[in-house]
């Protein structure tokens, strides 16, 4: 009897060992799952923390503590690991190779996310394992890709970010650039490996051969630059906006009347796209600008604009607001934080978060609504090394006592070793 979770789905099939970490390789095999791929996490005995909980993960606890096993308790690891299996696998040790090279012959795709140099160091790069699986897809997933003066740089989405241009209209002067700070490469580079590997499984279909893929943060990112890359070419002058926009007045977002005492930060966010909006704007709030003014004038009277607005939204919580401009056909949303998320309304009728974890906890579903696809037959987050003996008795044909054997050499874990 297997415990191994299949999901029905357009992948449904295909076999993929997942050596990523943090987030952009996590987020990507999160995706090919809850499109019915079988996900086997290799990991270290080590991974997902240490045995003693010395600082608290970015996204806290499932449940608010560490409990006893912190390593499967890490709430940003679980929301990337569902449907997933987990094979704690030491790649150091000469049998541990052979086991993972067992299983690429095995596996329809290996994904990594580690620097340039790391799997080629331990004779595990895509020279090594497509002699071992000619039909392999091999992901590679490294800060800057695999070549280039950059190709060994320490890379995290933080300082990546600045070197694509998107940072260049972030902030509202020209005297300090910003970036997000929520390490927008890694969703990037996240949803662009899916394309990737849906583009390598139809050419192998068609080669029976695999496939070398390598991506970088850095270009997945750049490729979102916005229209400023061109406007830049051609001499035109570039600043960044802040909350406004080049071609649309009034823009912004708008203090509102909040709904706890305590916390004045509920907003509501507007846009007038065009004079149709901006003279539905004017019947609405009750306000004297000229109904004629078009977007030059606007902006230039973009102060006076914001005042007036700001007086009308603060008569009203952030969602009276937007439901008020949207009857009248102006885009219009409140401005959510995390936990408003959770309770929006259109959130909640739609079911898309998912109460998979331990504790309830609430993560996101899948944007993608298709015929097959179902988070009802999702799985939570495996436990550290929790199929490390199953996978090998199912994939390879190890019988119970000689993946014992393993696991009591140290080759395999089912939980942090010392």
């Amino acid at each position: 009897m297997s415990d191994i979770p299949e999901i029905n789905g357009p992948l449904n099939g295909i076999r993929i060992l997942d050596l990523t970490h943090v987030w952009a390789g996590p987020l990507a095999t999160r995706i090919f799952s809850d499109l019915g791929a079988e996900i086997i996490k290799v990991e270290r005995a080590l991974g997902r923390g240490t045995k003693v909980a010395m600082t608290e993960p970015i996204a806290g606890w499932l449940g608010g503590e560490p409990g006893d096993e912190p390593w499967n308790n890490n709430a940003a690891f679980a929301k990337l690991a569902r449907n997933s299996q987990s094979i704690s696998l030491d790649l150091k040790k000469p049998r541990g190779k052979e086991l993972f090279l067992e299983l690429v012959a095995k596996a329809d795709v290996v994904i990594e996310n580690f620097s340039a140099r790391a799997m080629p160091s331990m004779q595990l790069g895509w020279k090594t394992l497509k002699k071992h699986n000619p039909r392999l897809i091999y992901i590679t997933m490294p800060g800057y890709g695999t070549t280039g003066p950059y190709k060994d740089w320490v890379a995290f989405g933080p300082t990546v970010e600045p070197m694509t241009g998107l940072s260049q209209m972030l902030g509202y002067s020209e005297n300090e650039p910003r970036n997000s700070a929520m390490a927008l490469m890694d969703p990037i580079a996240g949803t662009t490996a899916s394309v990737a590997l849906l583009s390598a499984l139809r050419e192998r279909e068609e080669t029976n051969l695999g496939a070398f893929v390598e991506m970088s943060l850095h270009e997945a990112g750049t490729v979102f630059n916005g229209p400023w890359l061109i406007d830049h070419q051609l001499g035109n002058d570039l600043k960044p906006f802040g909350n406004a926009h080049p071609q649309m007045a009034p823009h912004g977002v708008y203090k509102c009347r909040s709904r706890d005492l305590e916390d004045d930060a509920d907003w509501v966010a507007i846009a007038c796209e065009n004079e149709e909006d901006w003279g539905n704007l004017l019947c609405l709030l009750d306000l004297d600008f000229d109904p004629g003014w078009d977007l030059v004038v606007r902006q230039r009277f973009r102060s006076e604009i914001d005042l007036a607005i700001t007086a009308w939204t603060l008569q009203f919580d952030k969602h009276d607001a937007a439901e008020r401009l949207q009857r009248v056909g102006i885009p219009a949303g409140p401005v959510a934080t995390a936990p408003d998320m959770l309770l929006e309304a259109q959130a909640s009728e739609r079911d898309f978060f998912v109460p998979l974890e331990r504790s309830a906890t609430l993560v996101p579903g899948n944007p993608i609504h298709m015929e097959g696809l179902s988070s009802k037959e999702w799985s939570p987050c495996p436990r550290l090394g929790a199929q490390s003996q199953r996978i090998l008795q199912n994939w390879l044909g190890y019988t119970p006592s000689d993946t014992r054997a393993f696991l009591d050499a140290g080759i395999i874990a089912e939980a942090p070793t010392d």
